[in-house]
């Protein structure tokens, strides 16, 4: 932060050892650090988001589309704008423990993700992926979900690879509607 009468950074005590970095604040994501919302234990009861995530309004669970066996729902802490991921209702947590129907779903409804963010956002890639068990980076490993995080040419800018930040330019209510309102019912 500038002083209004100079040019000089003003010094802020407490914000580490000065060096000619600004510090970019992103209060929000402690939650996320600190665990919020994660699960207390393995079992369907124990505060899975994504068992608690279908019994509320699609706006107040950021649910962009529903199945039958899965839905698509936003990342609350999204790596991209646009980051979906699709959710088995079921409380598993290996790919293998799927049966036929939910594997045909959770593809059917990843494909419908990658056309409404195409359409939505003029997506150009994507990464569509799982991360079996914690050991692999499940931040939720009790239960199953495979994310699809849209991609722009030039979108890895100096604020992710320097900053270690990401500048999502919409509210996820927003990317919520605009997705629901693009995505593919056929």
């Amino acid at each position: 932060m500038l002083h209004p009468m100079t040019t000089e950074p003003e010094q802020q005590i407490g914000v580490g050892t000065q060096d000619a970095f600004q510090r970019l604040w992103t209060p929000h994501r402690m939650a996320y650090i600190q665990g919020e919302n994660k699960p207390t234990g393995p079992e369907a009861g124990d505060g899975c988001p994504f068992c608690e995530i279908p019994e509320m309004s699609d706006q107040d669970g950021l649910i962009v589309a529903r199945g039958k066996h899965v839905y698509a729902v936003l990342n609350l802490y999204p790596y991209n704008g646009g980051h979906l991921m699709v959710v088995p209702y079921r409380h598993v947590a290996d790919y293998t423990e799927l049966d036929a129907a939910e594997t045909a779903e959770l593809a059917d409804l990843t494909k419908r993700a990658m056309v409404a963010l195409r359409k939505a956002s003029g997506a150009h890639g994507f990464n569509i992926g799982m991360n079996q068990g914690a050991a692999a980076g499940a931040g939720i490993a009790a239960h199953l979900h495979q994310h699809i995080v849209p991609r722009w040419g030039g979108d890895t800018n100096f604020m992710p690879v320097v900053g270690h930040t990401k500048v999502l330019p919409q509210l996820l209510a927003d990317t919520r509607q605009m997705l629901a309102d693009t995505w593919p019912t056929d």
